[in-house]
């Protein structure tokens, strides 16, 4: 039990020491990702779109 105790002690000592991001760098981030998977998501339904096109053409 005392190992325990002693992990969450240390646990929680490291986390003091992170340095956090801030809400606005949080922020920006998360909208650089999300309009990045949309520019991707975008292209690989283009790519799909054609290759289908492309494959009912052919047969």
């Amino acid at each position: 039990m005392e190992k325990i105790r002693l992990f969450f002690k240390e646990s929680y000592e490291e986390l003091k020491k992170v340095t956090w991001l801030s809400r606005k760098e949080v922020m920006g981030s998360t909208i650089v990702i999300i309009v990045l998977v949309a520019i991707i998501a975008v292209y690989i339904s283009l790519v799909d779109f054609v290759f289908t096109r492309f494959i009912s053409w052919i047969l």
